[in-house]
Parts: C-alpha cells; sequence; structure tokens
C-alpha cells in the first residue's frame, strides 16, 4: 500500500487518512492507534501483530532504497529485492533499513518492520555509535587522524543546496598503514567518505 515514508506524507497531505472518522492533514498529529481506528480511503488500517528484523551482510553495488523506475532501467540492485524469497508479500512490503550504507559500501545492515527499532537506533537521541573499516589509497599522517578525533568540517548537501557541518569528535584506530577503524555518533550521508576527503585522503573502502 505504502512503499515509502513519503508515500504516507502524501496521503495524509492529501486528506487521504482519517483517524476516528476525522480527516488529518497534519503529519505531526498524534494519537493512540489502539484505540482510534485509522482508514486509508475507507480501508481500516491495522497494525501488525509482530514484527520481522533480518540482519544483512550487504554486498558491493547495492542500494539500501526502493528503486524507482529510473533506478530500474539503469540496473540498479536493491537490498529489498534480496529478500524476495525470504519474507511474505505483506512483511516485505513493511521492510525499512536501519540507516542506509551508500552503494559503494559493503558491511552489516539492519533491516525491519519494526519502525520503534528503527527510531530506537537511528534517532541521535539514544547515541547509538556506528564504527566503519576504512581503506585509503595513501597512508593518514597522525596529524590527519588527530584531526578526525578532533572533529572535521565537511560539505552536506540539505534541500539542494550545500552546507558546512563539523562533525563531533571520532574513534580512530589505525590498524595498518592504509587501513583504520572509524566510530561516529553521527550518521550523515556518506560523512566517513566526506570526513577523509576533508583530511586530503580517499576512502577506497568502506564496510
Amino acid at each position: 500500500m505504502f512503499a515509502s515514508k513519503r508515500d504516507v506524507k502524501e496521503a495524509v497531505w492529501a486528506g487521504d487518512i482519517t483517524v476516528a472518522g476525522s480527516v488529518v492533514k497534519n503529519i505531526a498529529f498524534q494519537f493512540n492507534p489502539n484505540s482510534k481506528p485509522v482508514h486509508f480511503r475507507g480501508q481500516q488500517l491495522i497494525l501488525p501483530s509482530e514484527h520481522r528484523t533480518l540482519i544483512l551482510n550487504k554486498p558491493l553495488g547495492v542500494v539500501c532504497s526502493r528503486l524507482n523506475k529510473h533506478e530500474r532501467s539503469l540496473g540498479k540492485v536493491s537490498v529489498f529485492s534480496l529478500l524476495n524469497e525470504a519474507l511474505s508479500e505483506r512483511d516485505h512490503a513493511r521492510l525499512l533499513t536501519v540507516g542506509r550504507l551508500d552503494e559503494a559500501t559493503t558491511g552489516l545492515l539492519i533491516i525491519t518492520t519494526d519502525g520503534q527499532l528503527v527510531h530506537r537506533i537511528t534517532s541521535p537521541e539514544f547515541h547509538v555509535n556506528k564504527t566503519y573499516f576504512v581503506n585509503t589509497s595513501q597512508p593518514v599522517a597522525k596529524e590527519g587522524l588527530d584531526r578526525l578525533r578532533q572533529g572535521v568540517e565537511i560539505e552536506l548537501e540539505v534541500d539542494g543546496r550545500v552546507e558546512l557541518f563539523t562533525t563531533q569528535p571520532a574513534g580512530v584506530e589505525d590498524v595498518d598503514a592504509c587501513a583504520y577503524v572509524v566510530t561516529v555518533a553521527e550518521g550523515k550521508k556518506r560523512q566517513i567518505r566526506r570526513m577523509f576527503t576533508a583530511i586530503g585522503h580517499e576512502a577506497i573502502a568502506l564496510e
């Protein structure tokens, strides 16, 4: 019924959602779904009685979103398509990724139907750290690693414009000449790659 959060928001804004018989167009509206029935275009929406949570070792070249028409025409592969045989059609349609790994990143990815679990892991208020193994094309000097540990300024795209963002101090361990374990508190888009770019290095592999 809804393939993304955007679909839900648009249904609310369009007046297609009613709560206890009244149209609700405010996406911040709060209520108890166990006591007030919710309908979409006259069809009642029922909360699932149980959730499904999976852990996936995301392969290289796979994206963490539902594919649009253009992406399908390019032959992109989504993590959700890897799970077509693992779940029922109903559960598959409810799946969400807990954060995202970019297309060129591999590693552990949690996929679940539990929106509350997603919130508890990704919301800054719960302070869940993320750890990455990073390979660079050249060794990073101690001064560069210290800059990462102190926080660096990176560029982020926000609503079509570029904004500067200073990262929180990161945990950095050098494993080898060009291999590092980096732990961060935030989860900005392509943050690790941008952090290494900020100190003049390229992260050539990330997991």
